[in-house]
Protein backbone atom coordinates (compact mmCIF):
# COMPACT_ATOMS: atom_id res chain seq x y z
CA UNK A 1 0.00 0.00 0.00
CA UNK A 2 1.16 3.50 -0.76
CA UNK A 3 2.18 5.91 1.97
CA UNK A 4 1.39 9.61 2.07
CA UNK A 5 4.38 11.75 1.14
CA UNK A 6 5.62 14.42 3.53
CA UNK A 7 5.94 18.01 2.33
CA UNK A 8 9.70 17.48 1.92
CA UNK A 9 9.17 14.31 -0.14
CA UNK A 10 6.61 16.08 -2.34
CA UNK A 11 8.96 19.03 -2.96
CA UNK A 12 11.88 16.74 -3.87
CA UNK A 13 9.77 14.55 -6.17
CA UNK A 14 8.17 17.61 -7.78
CA UNK A 15 11.56 19.16 -8.49
CA UNK A 16 12.79 15.90 -10.04
CA UNK A 17 9.65 15.53 -12.17
CA UNK A 18 9.65 19.13 -13.42
CA UNK A 19 13.39 19.09 -14.15
CA UNK A 20 12.91 16.09 -16.43
CA UNK A 21 10.32 17.76 -18.70
CA UNK A 22 10.88 20.53 -21.26
CA UNK A 23 7.36 21.98 -20.98
CA UNK A 24 6.61 25.52 -19.95
CA UNK A 25 3.63 24.13 -18.04
CA UNK A 26 4.96 22.30 -15.00
CA UNK A 27 3.40 20.10 -12.37
CA UNK A 28 2.38 21.87 -9.20
CA UNK A 29 0.60 21.12 -5.96
CA UNK A 30 -2.81 22.75 -5.55
CA UNK A 31 -5.26 21.94 -2.78
CA UNK A 32 -3.25 18.86 -1.80
CA UNK A 33 -3.25 17.41 -5.34
CA UNK A 34 -0.54 17.05 -7.98
CA UNK A 35 -1.83 19.09 -10.95
CA UNK A 36 -1.02 19.94 -14.54
CA UNK A 37 -2.84 21.03 -17.68
CA UNK A 38 -1.65 19.29 -20.85
CA UNK A 39 -2.15 21.06 -24.18
CA UNK A 40 -2.24 19.05 -27.41
CA UNK A 41 -2.46 19.95 -31.10
CA UNK A 42 -6.06 18.75 -31.38
CA UNK A 43 -8.97 17.14 -29.58
CA UNK A 44 -8.14 13.79 -31.19
CA UNK A 45 -4.59 13.85 -29.82
CA UNK A 46 -5.81 14.86 -26.35
CA UNK A 47 -8.43 12.13 -26.30
CA UNK A 48 -6.02 9.53 -27.69
CA UNK A 49 -3.52 10.38 -24.96
CA UNK A 50 -6.24 9.98 -22.35
CA UNK A 51 -6.97 6.52 -23.72
CA UNK A 52 -3.32 5.51 -23.41
CA UNK A 53 -3.09 6.85 -19.87
CA UNK A 54 -6.35 5.14 -18.89
CA UNK A 55 -4.76 1.78 -19.70
CA UNK A 56 -1.74 2.55 -17.49
CA UNK A 57 -3.95 3.91 -14.72
CA UNK A 58 -5.96 0.71 -14.75
CA UNK A 59 -2.79 -1.41 -14.62
CA UNK A 60 -1.60 0.65 -11.65
CA UNK A 61 -5.07 0.64 -10.07
CA UNK A 62 -4.57 4.38 -9.63
CA UNK A 63 -6.98 6.62 -11.49
CA UNK A 64 -6.62 10.35 -12.22
CA UNK A 65 -9.18 13.05 -11.75
CA UNK A 66 -9.22 14.74 -15.12
CA UNK A 67 -11.28 16.76 -17.54
CA UNK A 68 -10.96 17.40 -21.25
CA UNK A 69 -11.98 20.54 -23.14
CA UNK A 70 -11.02 20.43 -26.80
CA UNK A 71 -7.21 20.16 -26.87
CA UNK A 72 -6.64 20.57 -23.12
CA UNK A 73 -6.61 17.92 -20.42
CA UNK A 74 -6.57 19.11 -16.83
CA UNK A 75 -5.14 16.46 -14.50
CA UNK A 76 -5.29 16.19 -10.72
CA UNK A 77 -3.59 13.30 -8.93
CA UNK A 78 -4.09 12.29 -5.31
CA UNK A 79 -4.05 8.97 -3.51
CA UNK A 80 -7.40 8.90 -1.75
CA UNK A 81 -6.51 5.81 0.30
CA UNK A 82 -3.77 7.73 2.12
CA UNK A 83 -5.43 11.14 2.12
CA UNK A 84 -2.79 12.93 0.07
CA UNK A 85 -0.04 12.70 -2.50
CA UNK A 86 1.98 9.48 -2.67
CA UNK A 87 4.56 7.75 -4.84
CA UNK A 88 1.70 6.44 -7.02
CA UNK A 89 0.83 9.99 -8.06
CA UNK A 90 4.38 10.71 -9.19
CA UNK A 91 4.62 7.36 -11.00
CA UNK A 92 1.44 8.12 -12.94
CA UNK A 93 2.61 11.70 -13.63
CA UNK A 94 5.83 10.29 -15.11
CA UNK A 95 3.82 7.93 -17.34
CA UNK A 96 1.74 10.87 -18.50
CA UNK A 97 4.88 12.75 -19.46
CA UNK A 98 6.25 9.75 -21.36
CA UNK A 99 3.15 9.47 -23.56
CA UNK A 100 2.42 13.10 -24.38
Amino acid sequence: MAEKYSTTQIQAALLELNTSIPDIEHWQVKDGKLCKTFIFKSFIRAFGWMGQIAIWAEKMNHHPEWSNIYNKVKVELVTHDVGGISELDFKLANKMEMFK
